[in-house]
Protein backbone atom coordinates (compact mmCIF):
# COMPACT_ATOMS: atom_id res chain seq x y z
CA UNK A 1 0.00 0.00 0.00
CA UNK A 2 1.36 3.41 -0.98
CA UNK A 3 1.43 6.05 1.74
CA UNK A 4 -1.22 8.72 1.18
CA UNK A 5 -1.26 11.63 3.62
CA UNK A 6 -4.56 12.88 2.15
CA UNK A 7 -6.49 10.23 4.02
CA UNK A 8 -8.93 11.27 6.73
CA UNK A 9 -8.62 9.30 9.96
CA UNK A 10 -11.71 8.98 12.14
CA UNK A 11 -11.14 8.20 15.83
CA UNK A 12 -14.00 6.90 17.96
CA UNK A 13 -13.22 8.40 21.35
CA UNK A 14 -11.76 11.78 22.19
CA UNK A 15 -9.91 11.06 25.44
CA UNK A 16 -6.21 11.04 26.26
CA UNK A 17 -5.40 8.06 24.03
CA UNK A 18 -6.99 9.83 21.08
CA UNK A 19 -5.12 13.01 22.00
CA UNK A 20 -1.73 11.27 21.94
CA UNK A 21 -2.67 9.44 18.73
CA UNK A 22 -3.45 12.79 17.12
CA UNK A 23 -0.10 14.17 18.29
CA UNK A 24 1.60 11.31 16.41
CA UNK A 25 -0.72 11.67 13.38
CA UNK A 26 0.29 15.30 12.95
CA UNK A 27 3.74 14.06 11.89
CA UNK A 28 2.04 12.02 9.13
CA UNK A 29 0.06 15.11 8.03
CA UNK A 30 -3.22 13.21 8.31
CA UNK A 31 -6.61 14.89 8.64
CA UNK A 32 -8.20 13.89 11.93
CA UNK A 33 -11.85 13.69 12.90
CA UNK A 34 -12.94 12.58 16.38
CA UNK A 35 -16.21 11.57 18.03
CA UNK A 36 -16.84 11.76 21.77
CA UNK A 37 -19.86 12.11 24.08
CA UNK A 38 -18.02 14.73 26.17
CA UNK A 39 -18.48 18.16 24.57
CA UNK A 40 -15.19 19.25 26.16
CA UNK A 41 -13.16 16.08 25.44
CA UNK A 42 -9.32 16.30 25.36
CA UNK A 43 -9.27 15.82 21.56
CA UNK A 44 -11.70 18.65 20.84
CA UNK A 45 -9.22 21.44 20.29
CA UNK A 46 -6.53 19.50 18.41
CA UNK A 47 -8.75 17.62 15.93
CA UNK A 48 -9.41 19.04 12.48
CA UNK A 49 -13.05 18.10 13.12
CA UNK A 50 -14.78 17.21 16.37
CA UNK A 51 -18.23 15.64 16.64
CA UNK A 52 -20.05 15.57 19.97
CA UNK A 53 -22.11 12.38 20.10
CA UNK A 54 -22.54 8.86 21.44
CA UNK A 55 -20.00 6.19 20.52
CA UNK A 56 -22.67 3.53 21.02
CA UNK A 57 -25.40 5.06 18.86
CA UNK A 58 -25.62 3.31 15.48
CA UNK A 59 -26.79 6.30 13.44
CA UNK A 60 -24.25 8.67 15.03
CA UNK A 61 -21.31 6.37 14.25
CA UNK A 62 -22.56 5.69 10.70
CA UNK A 63 -22.89 9.42 9.99
CA UNK A 64 -19.48 10.10 11.55
CA UNK A 65 -17.74 7.57 9.33
CA UNK A 66 -19.16 8.65 5.96
CA UNK A 67 -16.29 10.99 5.02
CA UNK A 68 -13.51 9.02 6.78
CA UNK A 69 -11.07 6.79 4.89
CA UNK A 70 -9.82 4.91 7.94
CA UNK A 71 -11.64 4.49 11.26
CA UNK A 72 -10.01 3.45 14.51
CA UNK A 73 -10.88 3.48 18.21
CA UNK A 74 -9.43 4.58 21.53
CA UNK A 75 -12.06 2.74 23.60
CA UNK A 76 -13.83 -0.58 22.97
CA UNK A 77 -17.29 0.48 24.13
CA UNK A 78 -18.54 1.51 20.68
CA UNK A 79 -21.29 0.44 18.26
CA UNK A 80 -19.83 -2.64 16.59
CA UNK A 81 -22.92 -2.91 14.37
CA UNK A 82 -22.19 0.53 12.93
CA UNK A 83 -18.53 -0.35 12.35
CA UNK A 84 -19.58 -3.55 10.58
CA UNK A 85 -21.86 -1.51 8.29
CA UNK A 86 -19.07 0.99 7.57
CA UNK A 87 -16.72 -1.89 6.77
CA UNK A 88 -19.29 -3.22 4.28
CA UNK A 89 -19.36 0.24 2.67
CA UNK A 90 -15.64 -0.18 1.98
CA UNK A 91 -14.25 1.83 4.85
CA UNK A 92 -11.02 0.59 6.44
CA UNK A 93 -11.95 -0.15 10.05
CA UNK A 94 -9.05 -1.12 12.34
CA UNK A 95 -9.17 -2.94 14.67
CA UNK A 96 -11.71 -4.93 12.69
CA UNK A 97 -15.26 -5.21 14.07
CA UNK A 98 -14.86 -9.02 14.19
CA UNK A 99 -11.95 -8.54 16.61
CA UNK A 100 -13.92 -6.07 18.71
CA UNK A 101 -16.78 -8.58 19.01
CA UNK A 102 -14.39 -11.01 20.70
CA UNK A 103 -12.74 -8.46 22.97
CA UNK A 104 -15.69 -6.23 23.90
CA UNK A 105 -17.34 -9.00 25.94
CA UNK A 106 -14.95 -10.46 28.53
CA UNK A 107 -16.98 -13.69 28.51
CA UNK A 108 -16.33 -14.18 24.79
CA UNK A 109 -12.73 -13.03 25.24
CA UNK A 110 -11.99 -15.65 27.91
CA UNK A 111 -13.64 -18.41 25.86
CA UNK A 112 -11.48 -17.35 22.88
CA UNK A 113 -8.29 -17.89 24.89
CA UNK A 114 -9.46 -21.35 25.86
CA UNK A 115 -10.44 -22.24 22.28
CA UNK A 116 -7.11 -21.00 20.91
CA UNK A 117 -5.01 -22.77 23.58
CA UNK A 118 -3.79 -19.43 24.93
CA UNK A 119 -2.85 -19.63 28.62
CA UNK A 120 -5.30 -17.92 30.98
CA UNK A 121 -6.68 -18.40 34.50
CA UNK A 122 -9.48 -20.90 35.07
CA UNK A 123 -12.90 -19.26 34.76
CA UNK A 124 -16.65 -19.79 34.98
CA UNK A 125 -19.22 -17.86 32.93
CA UNK A 126 -21.94 -16.46 35.22
CA UNK A 127 -25.42 -15.23 34.36
CA UNK A 128 -26.31 -13.09 37.38
CA UNK A 129 -25.55 -12.65 41.09
CA UNK A 130 -27.64 -15.65 42.17
CA UNK A 131 -25.88 -17.88 39.64
CA UNK A 132 -22.49 -16.61 40.81
CA UNK A 133 -23.32 -17.57 44.41
CA UNK A 134 -23.47 -21.24 43.42
CA UNK A 135 -19.69 -21.36 42.89
CA UNK A 136 -18.46 -21.03 46.49
CA UNK A 137 -15.94 -23.82 45.95
CA UNK A 138 -14.25 -21.76 43.20
CA UNK A 139 -13.26 -18.95 45.60
CA UNK A 140 -11.16 -16.87 45.97
CA UNK A 141 -11.95 -15.33 42.58
CA UNK A 142 -12.40 -12.10 40.67
CA UNK A 143 -15.81 -11.28 39.20
CA UNK A 144 -15.82 -9.18 36.02
CA UNK A 145 -18.70 -7.70 34.09
CA UNK A 146 -18.98 -9.18 30.62
CA UNK A 147 -19.50 -5.80 29.00
CA UNK A 148 -18.84 -2.20 29.96
CA UNK A 149 -16.02 -2.43 32.50
CA UNK A 150 -12.80 -0.42 32.17
CA UNK A 151 -10.06 1.13 34.34
CA UNK A 152 -11.00 -0.97 37.34
CA UNK A 153 -14.74 -0.42 36.94
CA UNK A 154 -16.73 -3.61 36.55
CA UNK A 155 -14.34 -5.71 38.68
CA UNK A 156 -15.02 -7.14 42.14
CA UNK A 157 -12.82 -9.36 44.29
CA UNK A 158 -14.81 -12.25 45.81
CA UNK A 159 -12.64 -13.84 48.52
CA UNK A 160 -15.35 -15.63 50.51
CA UNK A 161 -19.10 -16.30 50.46
CA UNK A 162 -19.56 -13.07 52.45
CA UNK A 163 -18.40 -11.14 49.37
CA UNK A 164 -21.03 -12.58 47.02
CA UNK A 165 -23.18 -9.51 47.72
CA UNK A 166 -20.61 -7.58 45.62
CA UNK A 167 -21.04 -9.90 42.62
CA UNK A 168 -22.62 -8.35 39.53
CA UNK A 169 -26.26 -9.11 38.78
CA UNK A 170 -25.47 -9.20 35.07
CA UNK A 171 -23.66 -11.65 32.78
CA UNK A 172 -20.04 -11.88 33.85
CA UNK A 173 -17.02 -14.10 34.27
CA UNK A 174 -15.70 -15.48 37.54
CA UNK A 175 -11.93 -15.91 37.27
CA UNK A 176 -9.77 -17.89 39.65
CA UNK A 177 -7.64 -15.49 41.69
CA UNK A 178 -3.97 -15.90 40.75
CA UNK A 179 -1.20 -15.69 43.33
CA UNK A 180 1.10 -13.86 40.94
CA UNK A 181 4.69 -12.68 41.18
CA UNK A 182 4.30 -9.73 38.82
CA UNK A 183 1.77 -8.17 36.45
CA UNK A 184 3.27 -7.78 33.00
CA UNK A 185 2.15 -6.28 29.70
CA UNK A 186 3.32 -6.57 26.11
CA UNK A 187 2.14 -4.29 23.33
CA UNK A 188 2.29 -5.94 19.93
CA UNK A 189 1.60 -4.28 16.59
CA UNK A 190 0.41 -6.09 13.48
CA UNK A 191 -0.22 -4.70 9.97
CA UNK A 192 -2.18 -6.11 7.04
CA UNK A 193 0.88 -7.95 5.74
CA UNK A 194 1.00 -9.87 9.01
CA UNK A 195 4.23 -8.16 10.11
CA UNK A 196 4.39 -8.07 13.92
CA UNK A 197 6.60 -6.20 16.40
CA UNK A 198 6.51 -6.08 20.17
CA UNK A 199 7.52 -3.37 22.60
CA UNK A 200 9.67 -4.42 25.57
CA UNK A 201 7.79 -6.27 28.32
CA UNK A 202 6.72 -3.87 31.08
CA UNK A 203 6.03 -4.49 34.76
CA UNK A 204 2.91 -2.81 36.14
CA UNK A 205 2.02 -1.81 39.69
CA UNK A 206 -1.68 -1.24 40.33
CA UNK A 207 -3.27 1.27 42.69
CA UNK A 208 -4.69 -0.71 45.64
CA UNK A 209 -8.01 1.20 45.67
CA UNK A 210 -8.57 2.42 42.13
CA UNK A 211 -7.56 -0.91 40.49
CA UNK A 212 -5.76 0.84 37.65
CA UNK A 213 -2.07 1.18 36.80
CA UNK A 214 -0.30 3.51 39.23
CA UNK A 215 3.15 3.18 37.69
CA UNK A 216 5.24 0.82 35.57
CA UNK A 217 8.81 -0.01 34.67
CA UNK A 218 10.18 -0.75 31.21
CA UNK A 219 11.72 -3.19 30.69
CA UNK A 220 10.32 -5.51 33.36
CA UNK A 221 12.82 -6.96 35.80
CA UNK A 222 12.45 -10.56 34.57
CA UNK A 223 14.64 -13.27 33.07
CA UNK A 224 15.28 -13.54 29.35
CA UNK A 225 13.29 -16.79 29.32
CA UNK A 226 10.19 -15.12 30.83
CA UNK A 227 10.60 -12.14 28.50
CA UNK A 228 10.66 -14.35 25.42
CA UNK A 229 7.70 -16.39 26.68
CA UNK A 230 5.63 -13.22 27.24
CA UNK A 231 6.48 -11.86 23.79
CA UNK A 232 5.66 -15.19 22.12
CA UNK A 233 2.26 -15.34 23.83
CA UNK A 234 1.49 -11.72 22.83
CA UNK A 235 2.34 -12.39 19.18
CA UNK A 236 0.34 -15.64 19.16
CA UNK A 237 -2.66 -13.78 20.61
CA UNK A 238 -2.45 -11.03 17.96
CA UNK A 239 -2.12 -13.59 15.16
CA UNK A 240 -4.99 -15.69 16.53
CA UNK A 241 -7.21 -12.61 16.50
CA UNK A 242 -5.87 -11.48 13.12
CA UNK A 243 -5.90 -7.94 14.48
CA UNK A 244 -4.64 -4.98 12.47
CA UNK A 245 -3.32 -2.26 14.76
CA UNK A 246 -2.10 -2.49 18.34
CA UNK A 247 -2.93 -5.13 20.91
CA UNK A 248 -1.99 -4.64 24.56
CA UNK A 249 -1.75 -8.01 26.30
CA UNK A 250 -1.89 -7.85 30.11
CA UNK A 251 -0.47 -10.93 31.83
CA UNK A 252 0.19 -12.53 35.20
CA UNK A 253 3.60 -14.02 35.94
CA UNK A 254 2.84 -16.78 38.44
CA UNK A 255 5.07 -17.82 41.34
CA UNK A 256 6.09 -20.93 39.38
CA UNK A 257 7.12 -18.99 36.27
CA UNK A 258 4.02 -19.45 34.12
CA UNK A 259 2.50 -16.66 32.02
CA UNK A 260 -1.29 -16.30 32.02
CA UNK A 261 -3.21 -13.78 29.91
CA UNK A 262 -5.37 -11.52 32.07
CA UNK A 263 -7.07 -9.49 29.35
CA UNK A 264 -6.29 -7.54 26.19
CA UNK A 265 -7.03 -4.12 24.73
CA UNK A 266 -7.15 -3.60 20.91
CA UNK A 267 -5.67 -0.09 20.90
CA UNK A 268 -2.94 2.07 22.41
CA UNK A 269 -2.78 1.38 26.12
CA UNK A 270 -1.67 2.81 29.45
CA UNK A 271 1.13 0.24 29.57
CA UNK A 272 2.83 1.82 26.53
CA UNK A 273 2.87 5.54 27.35
CA UNK A 274 6.58 5.55 28.22
CA UNK A 275 7.37 4.62 24.59
CA UNK A 276 6.87 8.26 23.54
CA UNK A 277 10.23 9.14 25.12
CA UNK A 278 11.95 5.79 25.64
CA UNK A 279 11.67 3.96 22.29
CA UNK A 280 12.52 4.51 18.63
CA UNK A 281 8.80 4.71 17.82
CA UNK A 282 5.99 5.33 20.27
CA UNK A 283 3.00 3.00 20.55
CA UNK A 284 0.91 5.74 18.93
CA UNK A 285 3.14 6.05 15.85
CA UNK A 286 3.26 2.26 15.65
CA UNK A 287 -0.54 2.04 15.70
CA UNK A 288 -0.71 4.50 12.81
CA UNK A 289 1.91 2.57 10.86
CA UNK A 290 -0.07 -0.64 11.40
CA UNK A 291 -3.48 0.68 10.35
CA UNK A 292 -1.96 2.53 7.37
CA UNK A 293 -0.24 -0.77 6.42
CA UNK A 294 3.20 0.82 6.53
CA UNK A 295 6.40 -0.92 7.68
CA UNK A 296 6.39 -1.18 11.46
CA UNK A 297 9.02 0.88 13.26
CA UNK A 298 11.82 -0.26 15.52
CA UNK A 299 10.72 -0.64 19.13
CA UNK A 300 14.30 -0.45 20.43
CA UNK A 301 14.53 1.16 23.86
CA UNK A 302 17.08 3.96 24.28
CA UNK A 303 17.03 3.74 28.06
CA UNK A 304 15.22 2.22 30.98
CA UNK A 305 11.94 4.01 31.64
CA UNK A 306 9.08 4.34 34.07
CA UNK A 307 5.62 5.82 33.77
CA UNK A 308 3.67 7.28 36.67
CA UNK A 309 -0.04 7.92 36.20
CA UNK A 310 -1.25 11.27 37.51
CA UNK A 311 -4.51 10.50 39.28
CA UNK A 312 -6.81 13.00 40.92
CA UNK A 313 -6.16 13.05 44.68
CA UNK A 314 -8.78 11.78 47.06
CA UNK A 315 -10.85 14.54 48.60
CA UNK A 316 -10.47 16.94 45.66
CA UNK A 317 -13.00 17.71 42.95
CA UNK A 318 -12.94 20.82 40.78
CA UNK A 319 -10.57 22.75 38.53
CA UNK A 320 -7.26 20.89 38.48
CA UNK A 321 -4.08 22.26 40.04
CA UNK A 322 -0.76 20.40 39.57
CA UNK A 323 1.03 20.79 42.88
CA UNK A 324 4.76 20.10 42.86
CA UNK A 325 5.31 20.29 39.10
CA UNK A 326 8.27 22.69 39.47
CA UNK A 327 10.09 20.30 41.81
CA UNK A 328 9.69 17.22 39.61
CA UNK A 329 10.66 19.06 36.41
CA UNK A 330 13.94 20.02 38.07
CA UNK A 331 14.87 16.31 37.95
CA UNK A 332 16.71 15.12 34.84
CA UNK A 333 14.73 12.71 32.66
CA UNK A 334 11.27 13.70 33.88
CA UNK A 335 8.70 14.42 31.14
CA UNK A 336 5.07 15.46 31.79
CA UNK A 337 2.08 14.60 29.62
CA UNK A 338 -1.12 16.33 30.72
CA UNK A 339 -4.38 15.23 29.14
CA UNK A 340 -6.25 18.50 28.72
CA UNK A 341 -8.85 17.68 31.37
CA UNK A 342 -9.86 20.85 33.13
CA UNK A 343 -11.59 19.23 36.10
CA UNK A 344 -10.23 16.65 38.51
CA UNK A 345 -11.96 14.14 40.77
CA UNK A 346 -10.62 11.28 42.92
CA UNK A 347 -8.61 8.75 40.85
CA UNK A 348 -9.40 10.42 37.50
CA UNK A 349 -6.54 10.00 35.03
CA UNK A 350 -5.29 13.56 34.52
CA UNK A 351 -1.95 12.84 32.87
CA UNK A 352 1.20 10.82 33.24
CA UNK A 353 4.88 11.37 33.85
CA UNK A 354 7.50 9.46 31.87
CA UNK A 355 10.86 9.08 33.58
CA UNK A 356 14.00 7.85 31.85
CA UNK A 357 17.36 6.79 33.29
CA UNK A 358 20.03 4.26 32.38
CA UNK A 359 20.30 3.14 36.01
CA UNK A 360 17.37 1.12 37.34
CA UNK A 361 17.94 2.08 41.00
CA UNK A 362 18.02 5.78 40.13
CA UNK A 363 14.88 5.27 38.06
CA UNK A 364 13.09 3.82 41.09
CA UNK A 365 14.26 6.74 43.24
CA UNK A 366 12.83 9.20 40.70
CA UNK A 367 9.51 7.32 40.63
CA UNK A 368 9.21 7.56 44.42
CA UNK A 369 10.08 11.28 44.30
CA UNK A 370 7.49 12.02 41.60
CA UNK A 371 4.80 10.01 43.40
CA UNK A 372 5.45 11.87 46.65
CA UNK A 373 5.85 15.39 45.25
CA UNK A 374 3.41 15.69 42.34
CA UNK A 375 -0.27 15.85 43.31
CA UNK A 376 -3.39 16.70 41.30
CA UNK A 377 -5.61 18.76 43.60
CA UNK A 378 -8.31 21.37 43.02
CA UNK A 379 -8.63 25.08 43.60
CA UNK A 380 -10.47 26.06 46.76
Amino acid sequence: MRFDNRKKLGILGGGQLGRMLIQAAIDFDLTIKTLDPDSDAPCKYISHEFVNGSLKDYDTVIAFGQDCDIITIEIENVSIEALEALEKQGKAVFPQPSVLRIIQDKRVQKQFYQDQNLPTADFILTDNQEHTKSFAEFLPAVHKLGKGGYDGKGVQVIRSVDDFSKAFDQPGVLEKMIDFEKELAVIVARNEYGETKTFPVVEMVFHPEANLVEYLFSPANISLEIEQKAETIAIKTANSLGIIGLLAVEMFLTKDGEILINEVAPRPHNSGHQSIRANDVSQFEQHLRAILNLPLGSTKAHSKAAMVNLLGEEGYSGEAVYQGMDEVLAVEGVHPFLYGKRFTKPFRKMGHITIIDQDFEKLKEKVIFVKEKLKVIAEN
